[in-house]
């Protein structure tokens, strides 16, 4: 089996400043790999040892050309993947769901073959949950989100799919694309061998045009970002008496009103 793990690669919140008109500063933010995709790479890892063990996993991304970052390069073929796949191209910097889709629906036809596709549930940025959708639909495979396990029986996938009140048993035919929530699995902690070894893992770049696709113009337009202003403590103080706890609890529901 060949089994692909998609990540979007997104700036370090930590490293992400406001500037004095509340714009957002990126300039310092190293290009890291989205936090819930880091699931998804983990839990794509573990259904290929312990539930098809000899098969391949492939990592792949798009985005902009700064996320050809050797650090984030490496801290993904470190968690298990056996290659890398990425579409670098400006065109893609601050693309939308069906932007990003649809290149990866194109780089996956590049790559040849694949018996399933793991995207992770959200982006740690947007978190719009459409990507994984858009794309089982765009390539016309069977596509299910919310996927919190996955196990290979026989020829079939079986998924279990969190819902709000209860728990779905799925059963997919190959290939197929899912979206994976972050309980499916916890990311690794990279041994240093894991680290040794990504750095002799193959790393295939293309950009828009070795794929032979136009971007299609997004579907929504942003037109401004900036930090919200910090609301002023109103420095109450109560005491622990039952008057004091009263006044508490006043207090609280006019502010949730």
């Amino acid at each position: 089996m060949h089994i692909v793990a998609c990540f979007k690669v997104v700036p370090d919140d930590q490293d992400i400043t406001i500037n004095s008109d509340d714009t957002l500063n990126y300039s310092k933010a190293r290009p890291i790999v989205s936090t819930y995709d880091l699931n998804a790479i983990e839990g794509a890892a573990q259904f290929v040892s312990c539930s098809c063990s000899g098969s391949d996993l492939s990592a792949l991304t798009v985005g902009a050309s700064e996320i050809d970052d050797s650090k984030m390069k490496k801290n993904v073929l470190s968690r298990g993947p056996e290659a890398l796949y990425m579409v670098a191209d400006d065109s893609l910097a601050a693309a939308d769901a069906y932007q990003t889709a649809r290149a990866l629906a194109a780089a996956l036809a590049k790559i040849g073959p694949f018996d399933l596709v793991v995207c992770g549930d959200g982006s740690a940025d947007v978190y719009a949950q459409q990507v994984g959708i858009q794309l089982g639909e765009m390539l016309g495979l069977p596509n299910v989100n919310a996927v919190r396990s996955l196990a290979l029986e026989g020829d079939v996938l079986v998924v279990e799919r969190g819902l709000e009140d209860e728990v779905e048993t799925l059963a997919l035919t190959l290939p197929a694309v899912i979206s994976v929530t972050s309980d499916v699995a916890l990311p690794r902690i990279c041994s240093m061998k894991e680290i040794l070894a990504a750095g002799k893992k193959p790393v295939t770049i293309w950009g828009t045009a070795d794929l032979a696709i136009e971007v299609p113009a997004a579907t929504l337009e942003v037109k401004d970002i900036k930090a919200p202003k910090p609301a002023p403590r109103k420095k109450e103080m109560f005491d622990d008496s039952d008057a004091g706890i009263a006044d508490f609890a006043k207090s609280i529901s006019q502010v949730l009103r």
